[in-house]
C-alpha cells in the first residue's frame, strides 16, 4: 500500500495513504489524499487524528449517503473533509485521486477553507500549501 508527501508548503504538507488506516503519529496537520471510501468506518478513523482537510473517495455516495458518511463526522470534530468522485480517480488509489480526482462533496470545514466542489484535488489544496496553518 503507498503512504507518501507528493507537496509541501509553507502551509504543511500533502500525504497520498490508499488506505486511511495508514495514518500514524507524524500525520498531524496534514492534508491528507486517501484511496479510501467516504464512510462512517473510515470517517472514525480519520476523525481520531487532528489533520488539516482529508480527502475520501466518495464511491458512488451509495444507498442513505452511506460513501460520504465521513464528511458529518469530522465537520462535528472541526476537520475539514471532502471526496473525490468515483467516476475520476479509483477507489483504493490515492495517487490517482490526487493526480486526477474532482471533487464531489465537501463539509462545512472544507468550504471554510477554499475547498469548491468541481475543482481538482490539486487546485483545491494549491492555496493552503502557500499560507500558514
Amino acid at each position: 500500500m503507498r503512504k507518501q508527501e507528493v507537496a509541501r508548503g509553507a502551509g504543511g504538507r500533502v500525504i497520498v495513504i490508499d488506505s486511511i488506516g495508514q495514518l500514524a503519529a507524524g500525520d498531524e496537520g496534514a492534508i491528507v489524499v486517501s484511496g479510501s471510501h467516504g464512510g462512517s468506518s473510515a470517517g472514525s478513523i480519520a476523525a481520531a487524528w487532528p489533520l488539516r482537510l482529508v480527502f475520501f473517495n466518495d464511491a458512488g455516495v451509495g444507498k442513505d449517503d452511506a460513501g460520504i458518511a465521513s464528511l458529518p463526522m469530522l465537520q462535528a470534530r472541526g476537520i475539514a473533509g471532502a471526496t473525490v468522485a468515483n467516476t475520476s480517480a479509483r477507489i483504493g488509489d490515492a495517487l490517482d485521486a490526487w493526480q486526477h480526482g474532482v471533487v464531489s462533496h465537501v463539509n462545512a470545514a472544507a468550504i471554510a477553507l477554499g475547498v469548491q466542489v468541481g475543482a481538482s484535488v490539486q487546485a483545491a489544496v494549491e492555496r493552503l500549501l502557500r499560507e500558514l496553518p
